[in-house]
């Protein structure tokens, strides 16, 4: 009975392996081509919910992005203002590592965020110090965006907690001219 659950355990990761997902490399040939320190300069609008895993959406925001750039490092000042009348911020140091791929930190999230750019993509991967009735809860973020236009930007991340999905981020960007 023991080396059934074994056999058992062993195909289960064995198919959750097999989930790991598309790689941003999958769009490279996709246009119109993300350059992220182009894009990601002046000001821009975003507007976006989080939605539980249920479907159910449970806050909307408007975020306004400063984002600047000097040299390889860049930085985005976002400012939030959430569907209940609250605010915040959250400040991104960004750095370029070439070859598509970008480092990001902020005062909330756990260690560096991880990002990959290929074609119209950028795939973000970071763990997120994210506060839930009067505690702080580390959650994994699996970002996607996909440049649209020259202004349009569309972000789809799931939140996630030890391999399950809580809930996703819908977010559309646009480019102030």
């Amino acid at each position: 009975m023991m080396w059934k659950r074994m056999v058992l355990a062993t195909l289960s990761l064995l198919g959750l392996a097999g989930c790991a997902g598309i790689e941003v490399e999958r769009y490279r040939a996709d246009t119109p081509q993300l350059d992220l320190r182009r894009y990601f300069n002046g000001t821009l609008d975003g507007w976006g919910m989080f939605q539980k895993r249920s479907g159910e959406v449970v806050k909307r925001f408007h975020v306004v992005i400063d984002a600047r750039w000097a040299g390889d490092t860049g930085t985005l000042d976002e400012r939030f203002t959430w569907s209940d009348g609250t605010t915040s911020r959250r400040v991104w140091t960004l750095k370029d590592q070439g070859g598509g791929r970008f480092i990001g930190t902020a005062d909330d999230v756990i260690g560096e965020a991880r990002g990959e750019a290929a074609g119209n993509a950028l795939r973000w991967r970071y763990v997120l110090a994210l506060p839930v009735d009067g505690k702080t809860v580390e959650v994994d973020f699996d970002d996607w965006m996909f440049l649209m236009d020259e202004q349009v930007m569309l972000n789809r991340s799931v939140m996630s907690k030890y391999g399950y999905t809580l809930g996703e981020v819908t977010l559309s960007f646009r480019k102030r001219p």
